[in-house]
């Protein structure tokens, strides 16, 4: 009988074939993702995912609002997937935002739009709608907030 020893082939040498082509495909995605400006998109929701105290905020400037409770009913906490699921746009260094998200109440549902501009670490708003979408025949915008 021959005790000799198999010697085995390196980890490079059994996968490469499928390694190189993998890794290019891999790269061709990430430049394509990072040049389309989907990048620039995911910043910013991680961002609104972290400043909770944009939405928390607005929110309480929206439940002090007495037609959004008549037809809204009580509206309940956001959500982290709220602001994942909505779309959030910073401008100005971080310093400007426009954002949209759901709402929903007790009686109906409705979407959110927040425009605000970060002064001294503080969200000074600068328009806050609700737009009620359900109930469709109390379906209207109402501004919280508006515009200058």
């Amino acid at each position: 009988m021959n005790n000799e020893l198999i010697k085995q082939k390196s980890w490079w040498k059994m996968n490469w074939k499928w390694f190189v082509p993998a890794s290019g495909i891999l790269l061709i995605i990430i430049s394509v993702f990072i040049s389309s400006g989907m990048g620039g998109i995911s910043a910013d929701l991680a961002q609104a995912y972290s400043d909770t105290e944009l939405y928390e905020n607005a929110l309480e400037k929206v439940k002090s609002d007495q037609k959004v409770n008549e037809l809204l009913g009580e509206i309940e906490p956001i959500d982290k997937l709220a602001i994942l699921e909505g779309s959030v746009h910073y401008t100005n260094e971080n310093q400007t935002v426009n954002s949209t998200i759901r709402l929903k109440g007790t009686k109906g549902k409705a979407k959110l739009d927040i425009s605000a501009d970060r002064i001294n670490n503080e969200w000074n708003y600068t328009k806050i709608n609700v737009r009620i979408k359900n109930p469709p025949e109390s379906k209207q915008t109402i501004e919280i907030l508006k515009a200058e």
